[in-house]
């Protein structure tokens, strides 16, 4: 609408001007298009988001990119597979070789992406060490979402509170990042969206989850 009263008002412009102002008032319409279509673009933070939900259902596998020397991951097939996506909550489990501990947890509000990493035992119950992460702190990029430690990742895993986890997300790959800053440990394992391989079993506690259609 904003668009259409603009033109009309250009538009009046061009009839009573000369050359030279006509061309001032095409100027002026073109820049206040840009502005607009600015101003209406989605968030990166929700173009991140939908990137996500566009895997939902699919799984995919990852390798290791870069880790630590003594690092458990190293030569273990790793899984992720977008369980479950909707406008508030992404829940995508991550599988290192046997191991079904890992599950992550991306929640949208107001712009704004927290990543949590929920750890299960074997039967179900919470690990020690659980449900630990960040939070944007801007509305971000389409193709990343970087998540700085938390107060909660502080009062879990004290040595944890200068971490910096990032994912990143295009039409080939999806990456997985850990950063703890004032260390060498770097992490990034980097999954192939290409190709789907079969749905997993799945994760410890997660069991009986129902995915809502």
């Amino acid at each position: 609408m904003k668009n259409i009263l603009t033109l009309l008002l250009v538009s009046t412009l061009f009839f009573a001007c000369g050359e030279k102002e006509t061309e001032k008032a095409e100027d002026v319409y073109e820049e206040i298009v840009e502005t607009e279509e600015k101003s209406t673009k989605s968030p990166g933070a929700k173009e991140f988001w939908n990137s996500l939900k566009a895997l939902c259902g699919k799984a995919f596998e990852g390798e290791l990119v870069t880790a630590p020397a003594n690092d458990d991951f190293a030569g273990k097939k790793l899984v992720m597979h977008v369980l479950s996506c909707d406008d508030e909550q992404i829940l995508i489990p991550f599988n290192v070789g046997d191991n079904l501990s890992r599950t992550w947890i991306f929640t949208y509000k107001n712009d704004r992406i927290t990543l949590k990493h929920d750890h299960r035992q074997q039967d179900g119950s919470d690990d020690e060490l659980t449900m630990y992460g960040g939070t944007s702190t801007n509305s971000g990029l389409p193709g990343i979402a970087v998540f700085p430690a938390d107060e909660e990742t502080l009062e879990r895993i004290e040595p944890a509170a200068t971490n910096v986890w990032w994912v990143t997300v295009d039409e080939n790959a999806y990456t997985y990042n850990l950063r703890r800053l004032g260390t060498e440990r770097v992490f990034t394992v980097s999954f192939d969206l290409t190709k789907e391989i079969e749905i997993p079993e799945p994760s410890w506690g997660w069991e009986d989850f129902s995915v809502n259609e």
